[in-house]
């Protein structure tokens, strides 16, 4: 009973430090997150990671895929400062500084880094197929940004520490062995370890939320995020909805959660016009020809990123 009462006790105090730090609403889905690191610390981390990344990685040499993810990545970030702006949070704008960058790798993936550092691997360009699909990976990747999920998951980290500090130093003070304590204290780590697990799904799941409604606000189609992910589905090898062990939801569970946030997007959805590019006018003799251009779908082709950056990745089945 007394060996009862102490976890009781290490437990309320581990509770007691999980509940410090600031608390913030995300944009989109309204949800309160606490977080125990500034926005300093986790964009000064961010920033250093990045150009070690950049100084390695080999930018894509295609002009044209290139210029496609920067100009889609720049509308994205527009409509998003915009309704960022409308709902309050134009204190956080300076913190943005978009980069939209395609890199040599044929991995399938992308990657973000708090701030809005992004980066696209050219593998996942044939994935994509086209602007509004590559728009909701890009906006998947800007909401992870958004939503300072590595904030998040960083602070989750550190409370998880203070409460396997306190619970040793509980069961020390009251006198329990030095081998029963860091048992304990092991299989609260694995405990937390598995945990963890759930949260990056979670994140994943509302990037996934918020990215659909910012493709939205920006003029690109939602429904073409299903089609999308069966597609990444299909890349990946698919088969398997058993996501417990990952830390990213199965592909069917992410279609379905997508086709059910759906009707909240489409009331965000503009359709964006677009008047198409002619040649200059030639002269003849007497009559005039006018030309017209056409646009050559180019095929290119994400990458995995660990640290304070977040990931758009095939479930491995």
């Amino acid at each position: 009973m007394k060996k009862l009462r102490i976890y009781l006790f290490a437990l309320m105090l581990a509770l007691v430090a999980a509940s410090c730090g600031t608390s913030r609403v995300v944009p989109v889905t309204g949800r309160t997150q606490s977080l125990m690191v500034s926005d300093e610390e986790i964009l000064s981390l961010s920033s250093q990671e990045y150009t070690k990344y950049m100084q390695s990685a080999k930018k894509s040499t295609n002009a044209a895929n290139t210029a496609m993810v920067q100009r889609v990545g720049q509308r994205l970030a527009a409509a998003v400062e915009t309704y960022l702006k409308e709902k309050g949070y134009q204190s956080e704008l300076s913190q943005y500084q978009w980069e939209f960058n395609l890199v040599q790798d044929q991995n399938v993936n992308a990657f973000c880094m708090p701030g809005g550092k992004i980066v696209v691997y050219e593998g996942l360009l044939p994935v994509t197929q086209d602007e509004p699909s590559l728009a909701i990976v890009l906006g998947h990747e800007i909401a992870h940004a958004v939503a300072k999920h590595s904030a998040e998951q960083m602070s989750k980290q550190i409370k998880q520490q203070y409460g396997t500090q306190i619970l040793g130093g509980v069961m020390q003070a009251a006198g329990v062995s030095d081998g029963v304590t860091g048992m304990a204290q092991s299989i609260i780590q694995s405990g937390f370890k598995f945990r963890n697990l759930k949260y990056s799904r979670d994140h994943e799941t509302e990037a996934d939320h918020m990215g659909l409604i910012f493709a939205a606000m920006a003029g690109y189609d939602p429904h073409v995020a299903v089609t999308f992910w069966q597609r990444m589905a299909a890349a990946s090898g698919g088969g398997n909805d058993n996501d417990i062990f990952s830390d990213h939801p199965s592909d069917s569970k992410r279609i379905a959660a997508i086709q059910k946030d759906l009707p909240e997007a489409l009331t965000y959805y503009k359709p964006v016009t677009t008047t198409p590019t002619t040649s200059a006018t030639k002269k003849t003799t007497g009559t005039k020809k006018s030309g017209t251009t056409t646009t050559k779908k180019s095929s290119a082709t994400t990458t995995k990123k660990s640290g304070t950056g977040f990931t758009l990745t095939p479930v491995k089945k």
